[in-house]
């Protein structure tokens, strides 16, 4: 099968003009949970964005960021996600509220490396994502949409102008 007889790969967009919508759903549901979180804890790079919105709208100033490599290209992953340096120090949160903040769920395994990294160290963790996908291995307390398609995130619409460097690990 030739790269032209591929099929197509089914897609979502977000619009930069749904973002607010986005954000303010899952703030609002949040609140409606009545949990308020200590912290929130951005996945780099996807939900930078995401976490940046809901801690604003959160009232949270508190933010952590946590890169962790996993995609590789439209629906191409690494074996399994890797947690970049510098790892948060996560120290004196035994009893706070983490929330992990992601763009998508896709398969989970990221979410899940996060969730297992906080572990003891937090005292509870919940996510919050804009898109989760019916295969994703974590299910996530705060979810926008449910889709199974690939999504285009306006963020990562347009290649990057320069090439990505490595990380020496």
């Amino acid at each position: 099968m030739t790269s032209t007889d591929a099929p197509e790969v089914q897609r979502e967009i977000l619009h930069w003009g749904e973002m607010g919508e986005a954000a303010n759903a899952l703030s609002d549901a949040i609140h409606a949970d009545d949990w308020r979180p200590d912290v929130v804890l951005a996945i780099a790079r996807g939900g930078l964005i995401v976490a940046g919105a809901l801690a604003y709208r959160l009232g949270v100033k508190n933010t952590f960021t946590m890169n962790v490599e996993f995609y590789t290209g439209v629906d191409e992953r690494l074996p399994v996600p890797m947690i970049l340096p510098p790892a948060p120090e996560l120290i004196d949160l035994e009893d706070a509220k983490v929330l992990i903040a992601d763009d998508v769920a896709d398969t989970g395994a990221t979410l899940a490396l996060v969730k297992e990294f906080c572990g003891e160290r937090v005292g509870e963790v919940r996510c919050a994502t804009l898109y989760e996908k019916s295969h994703s291995i974590v299910k996530c307390e705060y979810v926008w949409r449910h889709t199974d398609d690939w999504i285009v995130f306006p963020w990562s619409a347009e290649p990057p102008l320069f090439a990505a460097r490595a990380v020496d690990a």
